[in-house]
């Protein structure tokens, strides 16, 4: 279970950056996507907490960032039309291999 749980709060990873790039305007702060983002900081931040109670530390701790890296870099190409060349697919790349060899060798 704690895997599920370190799973989903890789995904809130991925609100907090993209509700801060909402979050700001020409014309001011955009507070329900400064809300939003907070948010998802919080239930990300507390699920790890969940996680860190079987899962050691420092893998759970580079888990949660790269599901949150891989995530917030294929929104940030979804919504913002960021670039998607060979190499920043071929670097994320690099990140998941690292997210699965670390489930692999975990004992939980």
């Amino acid at each position: 279970m704690a895997w599920t749980y370190l799973i989903i709060a890789g995904i809130f990873e991925w609100g907090w950056p993209v509700g801060l790039k909402l979050g700001l305007a020409e014309t001011g702060l955009r507070w329900g996507w400064i809300g939003f983002s907070v948010f998802c900081m919080t239930a990300s931040g507390a699920l790890l907490l969940i996680a860190q109670k079987t899962i050691p530390m420092g893998t759970a701790y580079a888990v949660w960032t790269g599901i949150g890296a891989v995530g917030a870099f294929l929104l940030g190409l979804w919504l913002f039309s960021e670039p998607a060349t060979l190499a920043r697919f071929f670097f994320v790349g690099l990140i998941v291999v690292g997210i699965v060899g670390l489930k692999l060798v975990s004992a939980h």
